[in-house]
């Protein structure tokens, strides 16, 4: 096995970089064993939080680009899994609700979620878990702010 250079692996940017290409592999491999994708779990999230929205609203909170909301949203619809209805103040606009069969998805995705959390963080303690999850987040909330 090659060595990778200390000056790589003293720097938490390159680790980050490395731990974070796992992460996504093992989200992905996940989220496929329910039949779907991170997206569909930004969207279902983001409506079982905080109810219906626009696509537009959605995108935005789900930091997702206009064509992936629309893609992600056309295979949530076409398996029953939200459901968009002209918005009565502005037709142009579409109102995105999460259905019952959504929210039971929601709660698979969850369950192989958080298989993927156990797999990905499987070596640390949990105070260290909870320790790096809150350094974590304070490192994207000081980097969201910019």
């Amino acid at each position: 096995m090659e060595k990778t250079p200390s000056r790589l692996t003293a720097k938490p940017s390159w680790l980050l970089g490395q731990v974070a290409v796992h992460a996504h592999r093992l989200a992905s491999d996940g989220f496929g064993e329910v039949g779907a994708r991170g997206y569909h779990y930004r969207i279902l999230a983001a409506l079982d939080e905080f109810g219906a929205a626009s696509q537009a609203d959605l995108g935005r909170r789900c930091n997702m680009d206009r064509s992936d909301v629309v893609a992600a949203l056309n295979e949530l619809a076409e398996q029953d899994f939200v459901e968009r209805t002209p918005d009565p103040d502005d037709r142009r606009r579409n109102i995105v609700t999460l259905t019952k069969a959504g929210r039971r998805q929601l709660q698979h995705m969850d369950q192989a979620l958080d298989k993927v959390q156990d797999d990905l963080l499987e070596p640390l303690a949990a105070k260290d878990r909870q320790t790096l999850t809150r350094l974590l987040a304070q490192l994207l909330a000081h980097h969201q702010r910019g």
